[in-house]
């Protein structure tokens, strides 16, 4: 039996316009790129110009509202010798801004302190341990960076110790603002700023900016940390990010910071190959392990000292809390999966444990979540209390989900994707059963709602390192302007053998007497299950690989689907209106299944020589397809499985990613006219 494991349930794939092709190769962009940027909606070369623009002017820093107030606070505290204490926060972001902040004023004659609070002892923000020790210190105005928007009751503090408040944040603002001299927020209404994405070290170089005088003089000063907490911070690079980030990117390649400098040369990332990527994946890391491990005064270490021999020590430090992080995720990860049950996996993953670390359980979640395929939520425990990190898959909504248990929660906050909060050990079985009732209704139909966004569909032989290498005019690469994801349709695995200690799996596809050279990260041949003559699309980012002089083509994959020549729809609104019993005529005719297509479900199934069958929805639908050679939407797969259901022919499970069917041993006929579901559909087709 061919199998092919399935990552994302629907491919959206993108129809670039030929007129906008043709009219952007004209504008002088090589045909693969002039491909990528008509699917991204660029008609004319102008409209690519903007896109891609890292050149553009900065916007003036006083067209944020509150900046000429938070510029004459400061200004005056500089001119007075007043105690200044820049409050930041414990990620890339936070440790970036506070640094930037701190060394301009420093360097301007200010009386500078950083606060970074610790994110076991404090938490997140400002807070009255903190606000109380810097009265002790005799701070008389606090500046916050990448945080403070939600800081009310801390603001109302500051002002009965006599501190005076500027805050710079860039998160969403509430109703209510806090009560301080001046609110630095690009999402502020009625802002003026045409940028609302700037990360929190965006907001905080603005600021340093307007005191300086000369916006271009402060970039080629902090180019480099605005860079890092932008990239770190995933903010879309478009616009005046985008600056931030080529322009930090060259500051990179020739730092004048020892710091900075030492933590390359200690993670062997090359200077003059560094990317937005590099630094995500390399860079970020370890300046973030300091705050994760309760060590942030490393990662500041590192950004303010002129000293090699300190810069040195300092990216070591870093790069040795980094391993213990890495050692703590995986032991937790290690324990987490040995408390998972044995027979059937929950609907949603809800552990806890005392000895759990809390600056690491976000990052053993989101691995947990992905690997399982479900939302998951680990609880540090102290005593009768618990503090939770959670992490989503596939679309679960974990705000709203909180908010529905909120009762059975002390206080939580997040978003959708990633979310946190603390609960009673007593009411943490409740919220188990809860939360799972709540993931089973949202993946009841067709499982995780994952989906990717492919560029464009391409013929083999437009891949060449010429066009792949002209692909780089779109860097820096990341959120708003991601690394090209394009695919190719009906490719034979021609071959596949292990690589990287069995961790990674290399490829070589056919298409025709073409062949192509693929790399699957992180995926084995049996989690992948693929076979060799096994016809698949894959989508993948295009890529030049260098080995030992030799420059050739791959393919870095990110998933494989098998090929189908009849149309397979991801579509299941009907299905949802049937299972909530609310179809419409039009709906029900439309999901209908005739009897040819009932027999070429029914015979791939009996005929795949198993009794029980394990497969995401939609793979399954698609080896139907191709098998049969009809055309066969989701939403009408899952209703043929629900008829043979009624009438005993098998019987199924979701299981998060998978549908489990059961065929039966032995099975005589069955009349599929007494199905529940097919009656149902008759009468509302009548109806």
């Amino acid at each position: 039996m061919d199998v092919c494991s399935v990552k994302y349930r629907e491919w959206k794939v993108s129809n670039p316009e030929m007129g906008a092709v043709n009219a952007l190769v004209t504008g002088g962009y090589a045909p693969l790129t002039a491909m990528v940027l008509a699917a991204r909606g660029m008609q004319t070369p102008g409209q690519a110009h903007a896109y891609l623009d890292c050149s553009c002017a900065m916007p003036d820093p006083f067209l944020l509202r509150d900046m000429d107030l938070a510029v004459g606070r400061v200004g005056l505290a500089m001119a007075k010798g007043e105690k200044i204490a820049v409050f930041g926060d414990y990620d890339v972001d936070g440790i970036t801004a506070t640094c930037l902040l701190t060394d301009f004023l420093r360097h301007n004659g200010a009386n500078c302190i950083s606060y970074i609070p610790g994110r076991l002892e404090e938490g997140y923000g400002l807070n009255p341990i903190a606000i109380h020790q810097l009265h002790d210190e005799g701070v008389q105005l606090i500046i916050t960076v990448d945080c403070g928007i939600t800081a009310v009751d801390e603001a109302l503090l500051c002002k009965e110790l006599g501190i005076d408040l500027v805050i710079t944040d860039h998160h969403e603002c509430k109703d209510e603002l806090p009560d301080a001299i001046a609110v630095v927020n690009p999402h502020r209404p009625h802002s003026g700023y045409p940028h609302k994405n700037l990360s929190g070290v965006g907001v905080a170089f603005k600021l340093a900016a307007a005191l300086w005088g000369n916006q271009e003089a402060a970039l080629a000063e902090y180019a480099d940390m605005v860079c890092l907490g932008t990239v770190a911070d995933v903010m879309p690079l478009l616009g005046e990010n985008r600056v931030f980030v080529a322009r930090g990117l060259e500051s990179l390649r020739h730092t004048h910071r020892p710091g900075i400098a030492a933590l390359m040369k200690e993670c062997n990332c090359d200077p003059e190959t560094l990317t937005a990527t590099s630094i995500g994946f390399m860079l970020a890391p370890r300046i973030n392990a300091a705050g994760r491990i309760g060590k942030i005064e490393i990662a500041v270490g590192l950004f303010l000292t002129h000293d090699e021999a300190e810069a040195e020590a300092y990216a070591q430090g870093l790069c040795e809390l980094n391993r213990q992080r890495q050692a703590v995720e995986s032991e937790i990860f290690t324990q987490a999966v040995e408390m998972l049950p044995t027979d059937n996996q929950p609907e949603a993953i809800v552990l806890a444990d005392e000895n759990w670390h809390q600056g690491v359980v976000g990052i053993v979640a989101s691995r947990i979540a992905e690997e399982y395929c479900c939302p998951t939520f680990l609880i540090c425990l102290d005593g009768e209390h618990g503090k939770a990190s959670s992490r989503s898959y596939g679309g679960f909504n974990l705000f709203a989900s909180l908010t529905a248990l909120s009762d059975l929660l002390e206080s939580y906050g997040g978003h959708e994707l990633a979310a946190g909060f603390t609960i009673h050990r007593d009411q943490i079985p409740a919220f188990r059963q809860a939360i799972c009732k709540l993931a089973k209704e949202y993946y009841a139909d067709a499982g995780p709602r994952t989906v990717l966004d492919v560029d464009c569909i391409i013929p083999p032989d437009l891949l060449s390192i010429r066009g792949i290498d002209a692909l780089n005019v779109l860097e820096p690469c990341g959120n708003g302007c991601p690394k090209p994801v394009l695919m190719i349709e009906n490719l034979v695995i021609d071959r596949a053998s292990p690589v990287g200690n069995g961790r990674h799996l290399r490829l070589r596809l056919r298409h025709g007497r073409q062949t192509l050279n693929a790399i699957c990260f992180s995926t084995t041949m049996e989690s992948a299950s693929i076979q060799q003559g096994d016809v698949v699309d894959v989508a993948f980012n295009p890529q030049v690989n260098e080995f030992r002089g030799e420059r050739s083509v791959q393919l870095n994959v990110i998933d494989i689907r098998p090929s189908c020549q009849a149309e397979c729809s991801c579509d299941v609104s009907s299905y949802h209106t049937l299972c909530a019993g609310t179809i419409s005529p039009q709906a029900a005719a439309e999901l209908l299944p005739d009897r040819n297509t009932l027999g070429v479900v029914w015979r791939y199934l009996a005929g795949t020589g198993s009794d029980t069958i394990q497969e995401s929805p939609i793979c399954l639908c698609r080896k139907i397809v191709r098998r049969g050679n009809i055309p066969l939407s989701l939403g009408k797969m899952l209703t043929c499985l629900d008829i043979f259901s009624d009438v005993g022919l098998l019987t199924t499970k979701r299981l998060n990613k998978y549908i489990v069917i059961h065929l039966p041993a032995t099975t005589g006929k069955a009349d599929l006219q007494q199905s529940a579901t097919m009656q149902r559909l008759l009468h509302a087709k009548e109806s």
